[in-house]
């Protein structure tokens, strides 16, 4: 008898699933939902934590959510997909980066999927495009009260303190510049 015809182990283990787990395959992806940028252990730490799964039937999850991402240019790229519908903001940021750089080789440009966060010892700012017409600048200066640019951030995080909205590569001004080098000096 020919054994061409056997199932593989991987068929099986998919076969036997919803008997193991009480799902298919294709139910723990559609519960996983879109993963976006996230990373792999952060899938399976979410399966195995949170649904008891195996670590075999967890990394078989994780790895077909991972291969059923639609492929584009924003999926492993949060600045993209911040920017996407928004292009004309992108110098805004790409000038703001620029700056940040030219602080010291110690900054740390960490995207996230809603922001950017610019960390240096600690975190001291982030860039945000807030609306398809604006980026906000959001700084740490617990030492410094708001005033008429410099407002109060508001709800956006409990590590900044203040935020200064910009439209245009114009509005990087001294003034922003500033309070942007004091708040790293700060971090550091």
């Amino acid at each position: 008898m020919s054994t061409d015809n056997k199932p593989s182990p991987l068929d099986n283990m998919i076969a036997n699933m919803p008997e193991k787990t009480g799902k298919s395959l294709q139910e723990w992806v559609a519960l996983l939902g879109p993963v976006g940028a996230r990373k792999h252990g952060e899938l399976m730490k979410v399966l195995k934590g949170e649904h008891g799964l195996t670590h075999g039937y967890a990394n078989l999850v994780a790895h077909t959510a991972r291969d059923s991402m639609p492929s584009n240019d924003t999926a492993d790229d949060p600045v993209a997909a911040q920017y996407a519908g928004k292009e004309t903001l992108k110098p805004v940021y790409d000038r703001l980066v620029e700056l940040m750089q030219a602080f010291g080789d110690d900054v740390e440009i960490a995207p996230k999927k809603a922001y950017v966060s610019l960390r240096r010892a600690k975190q001291f700012a982030l860039i945000q495009t807030t609306t398809k017409t604006r980026v906000d600048v959001v700084i740490k200066r617990r030492d410094v009260d708001p005033g008429y640019r410099l407002e109060a951030s508001g709800s956006f995080n409990s590590m900044v303190t203040h935020r200064v909205r910009t439209a245009h590569v114009n509005d990087i001004d001294d003034e922003l510049k500033a309070w942007l080098k004091a708040a790293y000096d700060k971090a550091g």
